[in-house]
């Protein structure tokens, strides 16, 4: 049996995620992190299911929680030299430099300042009368300590961002403010606007409701927090065993079964996980090495994971926590998104399955032998209490309560499995240890997803995302203009403009999507990039259900594309690969996800719940046709159906498998056309070798 090590696990995680990478610190830093993290925790933890304090309150007390362990724990360089202990010197306390706490003090006198405010100021310092009227008063024209208040937390906050995520999203946003601040001297006509004040810009982007203070801040400090929490805790109380249990059972026995392996349980842990980097090294640390046992070059078995964990990021009913803020922006219930997000991951999952399957056809892999197989029947009675919270989890969702509520008694019912359940039963010191773990998965996402609340600030206040709308649709306007007359030779096939100016902007709005989405964690590039591209798709028509759905797609496929792919990346460590090989290999298996979100903006019936687009006989021609153009995509990459497949006959399943994808009849007709040589081929190559083998059999050679 494939045992599940927890801490083996998160060794990993630490090793390839670079938002876990922290700095040694002395003794009794230590002991304060530590408590402080469960202190952090519990407040999160009681709140959702006892109240949420007013949402000012409650932003500042999250975002000065993550930007004092932050400072404390990141280090303004992230070099190994950085992160060692150094000599004790006047200007380091604990291993943490003087100018590290100053930032921390900053950044968490920035956070609260707004509560502490809010009703207005009127104290003597010193002999000096200050007075600071209510916020609501200074809406729209704040004062000048507000002006520098804000100013300096953006600096605090950015530069965290920097420290635990990178530099790229500092960059974008520094851009989004010059765009902002410098709006009347921008030279392209459709791009320039009246411009903001800079008192005017602090305004808009450090008071709610808009900015850091905005919709992404109050996401992701009562829904995010909470479900990498639970991913978290319920992890540590066996569940993460019991997902590998049932992936062994289903697909072990089956061609290629540890590969399988890897596909069914990366689906199972995208379930609770909102990282893809840990869905990789949590189930990749077992299934990698028996790939390669098993005969599957590395660069393969790093990238079957890697493919098979981003998937995670569109697996309802979490989808890296991207599943609640998208029902938060459309206004729609939650069960609505986890509904529409169904069949498109699964026909990803189908893409991965089929090319695993095909690959290891062609190298002659075999299943795992049955003694290696658990049973069904030991498997659930020893493992059905772990899957208690996430039904709970799941039953509280769907009787309609709250994201928070429903990451409540998931938390509950884990933490009454983990002291009750007689055959993994944990301590309090396991609990407190999930607790500071989980606070520390969550404070690159809670820092980034603060500071991208300025681009939705920025977008919101300059109308930029019409703007960008309106170049996408005119520049793909523009190139349908000259494509059309050529397309038009093409036989049996209609090309109008209107149709084929669609396809150039979706084709641009994705590559945006996956440039933009590098690196990022799945909450923030969501939200980044449904502000900045879904005016355009909406320009275009596109329902904005599909048009959300979209740009998440496209922005979770950059874990995968290389050069910038950290899941990747973390599987090829893994797997002793070459990183550019085994991101090449994911993406090929990735591909479905690369083409679904084309399928569901032509054809929404496939998301189901728009009940405009949708009819059963719609949806089961989408479904079907998509899933066989997925597969003869599979037998594209692989190489292989029922025999070995020559470059050409590759090509013409490839073609095929595209046509099929894209909804319509003719593209069908187009696809047999395509299809039905490579067919003829594999079964004449079928024959014959059936042919040779029963001739030696009956030669006795």
């Amino acid at each position: 049996m494939v045992t599940f090590d927890v801490k083996a696990a998160e060794a990993l995680e630490r090793q390839y995620d670079a938002g876990l990478k922290t700095r040694e610190i002395g003794p009794w830093l230590t002991r304060f992190v530590f408590g402080f993290s469960f202190a952090f925790a519990a407040y999160h933890y009681v709140t959702a299911g006892t109240g949420v304090p007013v949402d000012y309150w409650h932003m500042g007390i999250h975002i000065s929680g993550v930007l004092l362990l932050i400072y404390i724990l990141f280090p303004i360089w992230g070099g190994a030299r950085s992160l060692e202990m150094h000599p004790p010197a006047w200007w380091r306390i604990a291993n943490v430099p003087l100018w590290d706490w100053v930032l921390a003090a900053a950044g968490v006198f920035g956070a609260l300042y707004i509560g502490f405010t809010w009703h207005g100021v009127d104290v003597n310092i010193f002999g000096y009368h200050f007075v600071l009227r209510p916020q609501f008063m200074r809406q729209g024209n704040p004062a000048p300590t507000d002006v520098v208040v804000g100013t300096m937390f953006i600096v605090v906050l950015l530069e965290g961002v920097r420290r635990s995520i990178g530099i790229i999203v500092p960059i974008i946003i520094l851009v989004f403010t010059a765009y902002a601040v410098l709006g009347p001297y921008i030279p392209v006509d459709i791009l320039r606007h009246p411009g903001l004040g800079w008192g005017q810009y602090i305004n808009n982007m450090y008071f709610p409701s808009e900015g850091i203070y905005g919709v992404t801040l109050w996401v992701v400090s009562t829904v995010v927090f909470h479900f990498v929490l639970f991913g978290v805790i319920a992890q540590r109380m066996g569940l993460g065993q019991f997902f590998v249990d049932v992936a062994t059972v289903v697909a072990g026995r089956y061609t290629g079964g540890l590969a399988k392996v890897s596909v069914v349980s990366s689906a199972f842990f995208g379930t609770i996980s909102g990282s893809s980097i840990a869905n990789t090294v949590s189930t990749g640390s077992l299934t990698i090495p028996n790939m390669k046992r098993m005969g599957y070059p590395p660069h393969f078995a790093g990238g079957v994971e890697a493919a098979a964990s981003a998937g995670g990021q569109i697996t309802p009913p979490i989808m890296g926590a991207a599943a609640f803020v998208m029902a938060e922006f459309l206004e729609v219930p939650y069960t609505t998104i986890v509904i529409a997000a169904t069949v498109p991951a699964l026909m990803h999952y189908l893409g991965v399955m089929c090319i695993v399957h095909f690959k290891a056809k062609r190298l002659g892999l075999k299943g795992l032998p049955s003694e290696e197989i658990p049973k069904l029947w030991a498997v659930l009675k020893e493992g059905w209490p772990t899957a208690l919270p996430l039904v709970a989890l799941i039953y509280v969702l769907f009787k309609g309560y709250s994201p928070h509520m429903a990451a409540f008694w998931g938390i509950t019912t884990a933490l009454a499995v983990g002291f009750l359940n007689p055959r993994q039963r944990v301590s309090l010191r396991d609990i407190a240890d999930a607790a500071a773990a989980g606070v520390q998965y969550a404070l690159a996402v809670g820092a980034v997803c603060a500071a991208i609340g300025i681009v939705v600030g920025v977008v919101n206040s300059t109308g930029l995302g019409f703007r960008l709308g309106f170049i996408v649709t005119n520049g793909a306007l523009s190139m349908a203009e000259a494509l059309v007359p050529v397309l038009s030779w093409i036989p049996f096939t209609e090309f109008t403009l209107p149709g084929v100016t669609l396809l150039l902007s979706l084709v641009l709005i994705a590559i945006t999507c996956i440039l933009m989405g590098a690196g990022l964690p799945t909450t923030a590039l969501y939200i980044m990039l449904v502000t900045v591209a879904q005016p355009a798709l909406g320009n275009l028509g596109v329902p904005p259900l599909a048009a959300h759905l979209f740009v998440l797609y496209y922005g979770v496929i950059s874990e995968i594309t290389p050069p910038v792919c950290a899941s990747a990346y973390a599987a090829a460590g893994i797997a002793g690969a070459d990183p550019f090989r085994t991101g090449l290999a994911a993406f090929s298996l990735g591909i479905a996800k690369l083409l679904v979100p084309m399928v569901f903006v032509y054809s929404p019936a496939m998301l189901i719940v728009l009940p405009e687009y949708f009819t059963w006989s719609s949806f089961a021609s989408t479904v079907f046709t998509c899933a066989v153009g997925i597969m003869l995509l599979a037998v594209m990459v692989a190489g292989y159906f029922v025999r070995p497949m020559p470059g050409p006959a590759r090509v013409l399943c490839g073609l095929a498998g595209l046509f099929l994808v894209a909804p319509g009849i003719e593209s069908d007709l187009w696809a047999l056309a395509f299809a039905a040589p490579a067919v003829v081929q594999q079964v004449l190559a079928w024959r014959r070798d059936r042919t040779n083998g029963l001739a030696s059999v009956a030669t006795g050679s």
